[in-house]
Formats: C-alpha cells, sequence, structure tokens
C-alpha cells in the first residue's frame, strides 16, 4: 500500500534500538527524513549507518537525555519542521511498590511520561500554527492489562493513554491527530530485561526468563516491526480520521482470561 509519506520530516524518540530503530526504519522505507533522538551516540549512529545503507533520507541523529526538563523545548527549538512525532523513548523497570522507590519511580516517568508530555506540548503547538501534523505515542499494554509486578510501568502507562486519548480528541480541531499504540510482549532487550526479573521471582532463576515465552500468543513475542508497520499506517494519511485512539498489539493477551 502506498502511504504518501516521501518527504515528509518524522522525529523518532527512543530510536536506537528496539521499536524505535524499527519504526525509523518504515519511515525511511516510506521516504520520509529523520531526526533519531537516544541517550547513547555511538547507538545512534548505528542506527543512522544501516538506514542509509539501504534507503537515501536525510537521517540527523540527536545523542539526548529527554528527562531533563528542557531537552523538549531544545529540540523544537532546532527540529522545529516536524511533521510526524513518534514518542517511543522509556524504560519503566518492572517491580512491586516495595521495590520501586520514589526516586526510580520518579525518575522513570520523568523520561516516559513527562517525556512524552513534554514533546507534546512543544511540538503540538508548532503543529497547531501550521494546521498540519501527527503524534504517534508507543505507550505499552500494561496500562490496560494491570500488573502489580510492574506497577511503576501500569501506572504510567494507564497516565499516556488517557493523556493520549484526551489530546487526540482535541487534535482535530487543530488539524492535527495524536495516536496510540499498546504494544503487548515484544522481542527486544527490554523485555528480556523484564522477563528476567519476572523468572527470578517466579521460577527463582533469571536464567529460565525464555520458558515464560511459552505461554504467549502464537508461542513467542511480537517483533519490532510489526508494532513499526502500525505506526507508519497510523501516522500516514491511509489513516486520516484515526485520533484519539489507541492500537492495542498484544496478540489477544488482553481479551483472554488467564494472566501471561
Amino acid at each position: 500500500m502506498e502511504l504518501d509519506l516521501a518527504g515528509r520530516k518524522a522525529l523518532v524518540t527512543g530510536a536506537s534500538k528496539g521499536i524505535g530503530r524499527a519504526v525509523a526504519r518504515a519511515l525511511a522505507a516510506e521516504g520520509c527524513d529523520l531526526v533519531l533522538v537516544a541517550r547513547t551516540a555511538a547507538d545512534l549512529d548505528e542506527a543512522r549507518n544501516e538506514i542509509r545503507a539501504f534507503r537515501n533520507v536525510a537521517v540527523t541523529t540527536v545523542p539526548l537525555d529527554l528527562s531533563v526538563g528542557d531537552a523538549a523545548r531544545g529540540l523544537a527549538r532546532d527540529f522545529p519542521d516536524i511533521d510526524i512525532l513518534v514518542n517511543n523513548a522509556g524504560a519503566i523497570p518492572g517491580g512491586n511498590l516495595e521495590e520501586i522507590d520514589e526516586p526510580r519511580w520518579r525518575a522513570a516517568w520523568d523520561l516516559k511520561v513527562f517525556g512524552y508530555i513534554n514533546l507534546c506540548r512543544a511540538y503540538v503547538a508548532l503543529m497547531r500554527g501550521r494546521r498540519r501534523g501527527v503524534v504517534v505515542n508507543i505507550i505499552g499494554a500494561a496500562g490496560e492489562r494491570m500488573d502489580a509486578a510492574y506497577i511503576a510501568g501500569s501506572t504510567g502507562n494507564a497516565a499516556l493513554m488517557a493523556f493520549t486519548r484526551a489530546l487526540g480528541g482535541a487534535a482535530p480541531e487543530w488539524g492535527l491527530r495524536v495516536v496510540g499504540i499498546n504494544p503487548g510482549p515484544v522481542a527486544t532487550d527490554r523485555l528480556v530485561t523484564l522477563l528476567k526479573k519476572r523468572a527470578q521471582d517466579r521460577l527463582g532463576d533469571a536464567a529460565r526468563w525464555q520458558e515464560l515465552t511459552k505461554s504467549m500468543p502464537f508461542g513467542r513475542p511480537g517483533t519490532p516491526e510489526e508494532i513499526a508497520a502500525m505506526a507508519v499506517f497510523l501516522a500516514s494519511d491511509r489513516s486520516g480520521y484515526t485520533s484519539g485512539t489507541i492500537i492495542t498489539i498484544d496478540g489477544g493477551i488482553a481479551n483472554r482470561g488467564a494472566a501471561m
């Protein structure tokens, strides 16, 4: 399907690995110029080189900690002409209420929850002035299927779901769209970290984490490319009447009775 995205400019956060990197590749494949943001310069350089090897698009990398309060405003000042904003940066740790103390909780939310909110605040204002633009928030299915063993993540994702729906409901008045994706388990380094923690808690051995994937739909986690394909479609005019909507991609986990 032709998505007519060639020539548009997209900013992707958390773009050096996992879902963010897959989204960046998929946008590049459609002809988008890119601004890639993550904390580690070397990983960003690797992602940029990979993209340039298969597609002749402009790729700018910005090593940046988005948990720092002024980071979003700085990006908007340096790259004001963004058509598509993909919020993806964030790694909220697994753990229950006793395990995640206030400093860890606040640090995780500063990056993911407030990072998304701050970037939306900065870029929606610019997009609104042009009456053109799309925001895609990559959130997480734990926001709809609550997990006390991932309490900071479940709570943060639920907040971002409400934020996305509220902002997305108003966005068409400004000529904009705001949408979200809730990935379930996806084969990334982040998932391995969470499954190792869960294997230690449940099985007494973090090295047995792969046993926990057997109960997943189709006997596997999703792939970053499966999430990226949806993100690119939602960002395109083919999905031009979609705003305030969150798409869950979890193999049906949210709709089955027993916990995974």
